[in-house]
């Protein structure tokens, strides 16, 4: 991936101290005759530099003036410094936010769904890369219309899963992806399904208004952990602005196998998908938190 330099440095406002350079992952900047100037051939516009500098003298071209403008609300631009904020309060939002399946007929507007995806963007990237791609569907009829032809590439797989001969086949073969799928998913999707034709009922999306599908251009070194990461930073978000989201991993695994899943996003085929959020207002009223399962920890090498 292409790293040009659009560091630039005010020299009238410089005033030395040399900050810039201490923290500059690339070292695009060094010190010359008292001054920080830009002497690199190469830089990750991780924004350090702009970010630690006291006089306000370096500015990074790549970065948007506007990702930090949002439309919900006003931000405060002066840097939290480690330990300034409340961590019981941060792992309250952490904890309350649970995937709702349960939403609405209330749409979320397209400021909101704006908003979301620069809070996304905020999340850190491997080699601040910074690949990221947003495909937004904002209506509930856009959220259906992507439901409709998921289900119809899971009728075909069912129809195939169902199959014992098939089954039998592609096991044989040393591919034994649709015999693991009929034992872990069949029944379920096929119940899902039938609901979905007869009720019109919507146990993908469960009903949610919009969706933001979150992918990467070619170039990212880690472009699943980009994504993942981007998500977690919208699915906490979106709880503080009062809505509802779910992680919807079915749809993402029809969009990675489904041709026509991806034209009808008009996604390129070079870009993967990597998380479907379904958003919406929700109606679950709960009370308190749960917590989770123990997890396993290690402390190796001691």
């Amino acid at each position: 991936m292409a790293r040009a330099v659009t560091t630039t440095i005010d020299p009238e406002l410089c005033t030395g101290c040399g900050l810039c350079v201490s923290v500059c992952p690339a070292d695009t900047i060094e010190m010359i005759d008292g001054k920080a100037k830009v002497t690199g051939k190469r830089s990750i516009a991780c924004g350090h530099c702009a970010a630690i500098c006291p006089t306000k003298a370096i500015r990074v071209g790549d970065i948007d003036p506007e990702s930090l403008e949002f439309s919900s609300f006003t931000l405060d631009q002066n840097w939290l410094a480690p330990g300034k904020f409340d961590p019981a309060e941060l792992v309250r939002l952490m904890a309350s936010r649970r995937s709702c399946r349960n939403f609405t007929d209330a749409s979320v507007s397209q400021e909101i769904l704006a908003d979301l995806v620069k809070i996304g963007v905020t999340a850190p990237s491997g080699t601040n890369s910074q690949r990221w791609t947003f495909t937004i569907l904002d209506e509930r009829h856009k959220v259906a219309t992507l439901g409709n032809q998921i289900a119809l590439y899971f009728e075909k797989l069912n129809r195939l899963a169902a199959n014992p001969l098939i089954r039998y086949l592609t096991k044989a073969m040393g591919k034994p992806a649709l015999s693991s799928y009929y034992r872990r998913h069949y029944q379920s999707v096929e119940k899902s399904l039938q609901r979905w034709r007869e009720e019109g009922k919507d146990q993908l999306f469960h009903g949610a208004t919009a969706a933001i599908l979150i992918g990467s251009r070619p170039g990212a070194s880690c472009p699943s952990e980009d994504a993942l990461l981007a998500s977690q930073n919208i699915l906490l978000a979106a709880h503080a602005m009062g809505l509802g989201t779910c992680l919807i991993g079915f749809a993402m695994e029809a969009i990675a196998r489904d041709s026509k899943c991806k034209k009808l996003l008009q996604l390129p085929n070079d870009e993967p998908i990597y998380a479907v959020i379904a958003l919406g207002h929700p109606k679950e009223p709960y009370q308190r938190l749960t917590g989770r399962k123990k997890p396993l920890v290690r402390f190796p090498l001691n």
